[in-house]
């Protein structure tokens, strides 16, 4: 099973060399791959607060803007020959907390203005995106192959933007507003293909597995 993600290999590829001249000029000025990481988890933060705020456009701006030091900070310590454990690691880790901290802006958000549609389902899709990455770092864990799927991260990631993006254009999510149905459309398709992700990494670890197993008779 190989990569299944709705971004094809080459154009992550592409993404990557565009970046990596903003990354390098980072590190120009004195940031590290692991401040690119903290400063992208403090912009998540900051993202969340304006979602509890329904400030719908502005969580979205800040959403997408966080998420790409993702590939700053990986694309800096390539750059500078400083790939480690830990920024690994700390990469991984800050990564899930910024993504959980922004679904709880957006239940809060939605609780605020009587959505409880939009807070349960900004649930589903925090529990089935945890789960992604849980399946993979137990995969790798295990030292298997657990980056597989259709709905990683930086997907599910531009997911959300589009949805919150539409919310706010359309009128919010108050009561009686269209905007409710993009937001529910966006974490609906979020928590679907989060969950079918889970799925197909639980699924390709067994195979692999049972591949060992078989090449040990």
């Amino acid at each position: 099973m190989g990569d299944q993600s709705f971004v094809s290999q080459r154009t992550r590829a592409r993404v990557r060399g565009a970046v990596t001249p903003i990354a390098v000029g980072a590190g120009k000025i004195g940031l590290t791959p692991n401040a690119l990481t903290i400063i992208g988890f403090g912009i998540s933060a900051v993202a969340a607060v304006a979602a509890a705020a329904q400030l719908w456009i502005a969580a979205a701006a800040l959403v997408i803007f966080g998420g790409s030091f993702d590939m700053l900070d990986g694309g800096l310590a390539r750059a500078q020959n400083r790939v480690t454990r830990f920024g690994a690691f700390l990469d991984s880790t800050l990564d899930r907390w910024g993504e959980g901290v922004v679904y709880i802006g957006i239940v809060a958000g939605a609780s605020a203005a009587g959505f409880v549609t939009g807070a349960a389902l900004a649930a589903a899709a925090a529990v089935s995106s945890f789960q992604v990455s849980y399946t993979r770092a137990k995969a790798e864990s295990l030292g298997l192959h657990g980056e597989v799927g259709i709905a990683p991260r930086a997907e599910r990631l531009v997911l959300l933007t589009i949805g919150l993006v539409a919310a706010g254009l359309d009128g919010g999510i108050g009561t009686g507003a269209r905007g409710q149905l993009w937001l529910a459309l966006a974490l609906g398709i979020i928590f679907v293909t989060a969950s079918i992700t889970a799925v197909q990494r639980t699924w390709h670890v067994r195979t692999q597995l049972r591949k060992e197993e078989q090449g040990a008779k």
